[in-house]
Parts: structure tokens; C-alpha cells; sequence
């Protein structure tokens, strides 16, 4: 068995790409999109067709409507190949606004549903600020269900577990580029690999403190610079991989074993904690580098909602 085949065997395997054409020959699970991944899709010939097509169709439209037509136009192409749910994003302009989230998400099921696409197939991905998972809260209990996303923190994941969000995404990749930054000269790549990885280590913590304490928020590791990363937390509920990765996992027959168990989880001596707002901004902001991913990441989602903005305006 290649390493992606034993991933399968302790971890849902989840393709991160808004290219769905690449879906077939991994068998992901579910797929999960944001606005970085299908700019980069749009400006590929394969796909160019899809801007241009919702573009023309919904022309003279409010602007944040054709781009969530969009959105859900290649939400709906891959979900005709995945058996399980995609992630589709809200504006992340909206990053500090509960009730616009709310509504934006709302808008983004509806489309689903008139496209024929069941609710339940559907994670509305939201970036995991105080207000996305206030958000997030209100829309679980509408019975939509949500992903929370540019996660770096156990702030950030106590607070969507206390919010019941159905999943979360901690980014493993940034938390490693942020300490390997900070080190400079000092960072010792192969001292601070496999399970020393500080984003490793951060979904491990995250992972053991949700089955510690029967949080049923399932726990999606993304934002993987290496597969090192990945074997790392194979047993992890899920794990969503760049199609690069997923290719070389494919091609390695190294062995992968089950490093992430619930029942070791429950052997841990931790602590039960709980946020209110105060709290959560405090504790927020005494992590510098969960502050500052999060606003990097808002950000670079909203420069790039923005440049998917103008290519459909010059069409």
C-alpha cells in the first residue's frame, strides 16, 4: 500500500483544491475550496469557462452574488465527484460581522439547495475570529453546518468546540512557517520535524482536548507544507491536502502509522476551559502568533476576493 492508501485507514482524507478535475485519481472524501484556491483555478484554461459563464449569465447582478454563484458552481462540479461535503467560504470581509456572516451563509445553502445539493453536503467555511464563531453557532443551529478556518490556536478551537461548529481547521503549515520565521538562523529543520512540529503539535493538542472531553467538533488538520506533516497526524478525524501532497503520498510506500488514537486522549491530564468574549480576545492576543496568521490570512483571502471580483467585472 502507497502512504495515501494507509492515511485511509486511520484519517478521512480530504483534497484541498479548487481544481476538481485533479480529484479523481486521489478519492478524496470531501474537498474544501477558499477564495485563493479557485482564483488560481479561474486563471486556468479548464476552468476559465466557469468564470465566464456565471459571469454572463448574472450580469448586472450585485457583485457578492455572482462571485457566491460562482463559488457554488464549482462547489456543485465537485461535489459530482467526491462522495461528502465541500467547504465553500464566505467573504472573509466579513470576518468581523455576525450577522452579514450569517446572511451570506444563509445565501450560500440557498444556492445549493436550487442547484439540488442537500444541506448536509455543505460546510460553510468561516475564519474563526469571536464574531465568525458567533456565527457559526447561530447557523448550527439552523442546521447549516460550518467549517471554521485560518485556525491557530487551542482559543480559537475551545471556543467553535463550546460553539458545536461541526468541523475545524487548524493550519498546520502556517504555525511552522511563523516559528521557523521567528527562529531565523536557529531553526533546526530536522529537531523541529514529525511530531516536534510546531503546527504538529498544535493539532495534536487540539485533537487530544476535544476527545479528552467528548467534543464532537471534528478536527481537520490543513495547511501542510510537507507529507512529514501529515504522517504526523494520521488518526487525526480528517486531513486536507494540496494535490502535490496527495501525489506524494501516492508514490511513497514508507510506512504510515496511527499516531493520533481518541483513547490515549483520554488518558491526558487537562483541564476543561471556556471563554467568554473578554477572555477570548485576551487570550488571543497574548498568542502572537495565532494574531498575527489570522489577520495575515483575512487578509490575503480578502485581496484575493477582490482580483476574483475584477476578472469577473472584464468579462
Amino acid at each position: 500500500m502507497n502512504q495515501l492508501e494507509q492515511l485511509k485507514r486511520y484519517t478521512t482524507v480530504v483534497a484541498d483544491t479548487g481544481s476538481f478535475q485533479q480529484l479523481g485519481q486521489f478519492k478524496p472524501q470531501d474537498a474544501t475550496t477558499n477564495p485563493s484556491l479557485i482564483l488560481k483555478a479561474v486563471q486556468q484554461p479548464q476552468y476559465q469557462h466557469l468564470l465566464v459563464d456565471t459571469a454572463t449569465a448574472w450580469k448586472g447582478k450585485p457583485l457578492d452574488e455572482v462571485v457566491d454563484r460562482l463559488l457554488v458552481k464549482f462547489g456543485c462540479e465537485i461535489l459530482s465527484i467526491v462522495p461528502g461535503r465541500v467547504s465553500t467560504e464566505v467573504d472573509a470581509r466579513l470576518s468581523f460581522d455576525t450577522e452579514a456572516t450569517v446572511v451570506r451563509a444563509q445565501r450560500l445553502i440557498d444556492l445549493y439547495q436550487a442547484a439540488g445539493i442537500a444541506t448536509e453536503r455543505v460546510l460553510i467555511k468561516i475564519a474563526a475570529t469571536w464574531e465568525g464563531i458567533e456565527a457559526a453557532r447561530k447557523l448550527e443551529q439552523r442546521g447549516i453546518h460550518t467549517n471554521l478556518t485560518l485556525l491557530f490556536s487551542q482559543v480559537q478551537a475551545i471556543s467553535c468546540g463550546h460553539a458545536k461548529v461541526q468541523l475545524i481547521s487548524p493550519f498546520v503549515g502556517r504555525i511552522y512557517d511563523w516559528y521557523k520565521k521567528q527562529a531565523g538562523a536557529q531553526w533546526d529543520e530536522q529537531a523541529m520535524s514529525g511530531a516536534n512540529d510546531p503546527g504538529v503539535r498544535s493539532v495534536r493538542a487540539i485533537y487530544e482536548y476535544y476527545k479528552h472531553f467528548g467534543i464532537a467538533t471534528e478536527v481537520m488538520g490543513a495547511s501542510f507544507r510537507n507529507t512529514g506533516q501529515i504522517v504526523a497526524l494520521a488518526g487525526c478525524d480528517l486531513l486536507t491536502i494540496a494535490p502535490e501532497l496527495l501525489s506524494q503520498l501516492s508514490q511513497s510506500t514508507a510506512p504510515v502509522h496511527q499516531v493520533l488514537r481518541a483513547d490515549n486522549a483520554l488518558q491526558q491530564p487537562l483541564q476543561a476551559v471556556q471563554y467568554d468574549e473578554a477572555g477570548f480576545r485576551f487570550a488571543l492576543n497574548e498568542d502572537a502568533m495565532a494574531t498575527e496568521k489570522l489577520a495575515e490570512g483575512i487578509r490575503a483571502f480578502v485581496a484575493d476576493a477582490i482580483q476574483l471580483e475584477q476578472l469577473i467585472v472584464a468579462v
